[in-house]
């Protein structure tokens, strides 16, 4: 039996079913709570080709069929992400990953050791897998993880399919960790969301490449540093923007509407500051402590709050750049970097 909150604002599965052919064709994005009716109208709809945000323990996600090029498609454009990009695939457990993506032995233990959890590996994929190519963007791997979190691993079991899901926000924008981080995205966009409140861990997952030596494609929730105590080895590093071989590739991404500037101390007038420990930002810090665990679960929600002040320049005090700070830095980066608009 699930234990989850029910909420009589949310939409019921009933109510959902009875309203359907109004909210697909108007593309009114639907909230549904977190329990047993709410889970099985929001497997009903992947079913039937739609797309739906829900939690994990890093992020949300925006879930498709992933074996479904239309549904998959959906997702592109809901979020107006470049087809190029892969995405992850999402399953409960190993034994379901096995059925679409051969295991390496590092994959294994890394799997045994982090799944489920905010781990996501990049595959060989099993020749006559069904796994759509817009899901790999045309290439012979694939990423997949099993998320730690109750209302994720509820969907996918109800589901029982993998499910393509991107984090649930515009492309390049900051990453949602809450419902309405979602609709303030998405709203209009996509078929439902399912509340499951914050996300505990605030980033995305980490993502290892292991189609032959394991590599850092990504730094995320799961610190490196854990990783490589796993393998018993340090791990060499493998990013190309222009042809990203896994998800968060893109120089520029995670980005709020402002500028921002990083590593600042002393911010420069007209600045709004983001702090960190003793660097400490009047309207906004990390972690006035300096924890780090503490400052990966707010970041995506302290840009939120940052646009919502109408920031238009940021600047952003120092992080420690190992464990979680690691990832941190990562976001950041792309954050600040160049971008088209």
């Amino acid at each position: 039996m699930l234990a989850f909150q029910r909420n009589p604002a949310y939409g019921t599965g009933s109510e959902l079913q009875s309203k359907r052919g109004v909210t697909m064709d108007q593309k009114q994005t639907v909230t549904l709570r977190p329990d047993e009716d709410g889970i099985a109208a929001a497997a009903q709809l992947l079913r039937s080709g739609e797309c739906v945000a829900f939690p994990t323990e890093t992020v949300y996600g925006l879930g498709a069929d992933a074996c479904n090029d239309t549904a998959v498609a959906g997702i592109y454009a809901a979020k107006g992400r470049p087809s190029f990009n892969p995405l992850i695939i999402h399953v409960d457990c190993v034994e379901t990953a096995r059925r679409y993506c051969d295991f390496t032995p590092d994959a294994e233990r890394l799997a045994q050791a982090f799944w489920p959890g905010a781990l996501t590996l990049v595959l060989p994929l099993k020749a006559e897998s069904g796994i759509s190519k817009l899901v790999t963007a045309g290439l012979d791997t694939v990423a997949v993880r099993a998320p730690d979190h109750a209302v994720g691993q509820a969907l996918l079991a109800a589901f029982g399919r993998p499910v393509a899901a991107p984090s649930a926000n515009p492309s390049g924008r900051i990453s949602p960790t809450t419902m309405q981080h979602v609709l303030a995205g998405l709203d209009g966009k996509i078929a439902a969301v399912v509340d499951g409140g914050a996300c505990g861990v605030g980033l995305e997952s980490t993502i290892i490449g292991c189609t032959g030596a394991p590599v850092l494609m990504r730094a995320g929730g799961l610190p490196v540093e854990a990783v490589e105590a796993c393998l018993g080895r340090r791990l060499m590093t493998e990013e190309d923007p222009s042809a990203p071989k896994s998800p968060g590739q893109l120089l520029s991404h995670y980005a709020p509407r402002g500028r921002v500037r990083l590593d600042v101390t002393a911010p420069d007038d007209g600045e709004v500051l983001l702090g960190f420990g003793e660097v400490d930002g009047a309207a906004l810090n990390l972690s006035p402590s300096g924890d780090l665990t503490e400052a990966a679960a707010g970041l995506f929600a302290a840009l939120h709050q940052l646009d919502n002040m109408g920031a238009e320049r940021i600047a952003v005090a120092p992080i420690p750049d190992h464990g979680l700070g690691r990832a941190i830095n990562d976001r950041l980066r792309r954050a600040a970097a160049p971008r088209g608009d």
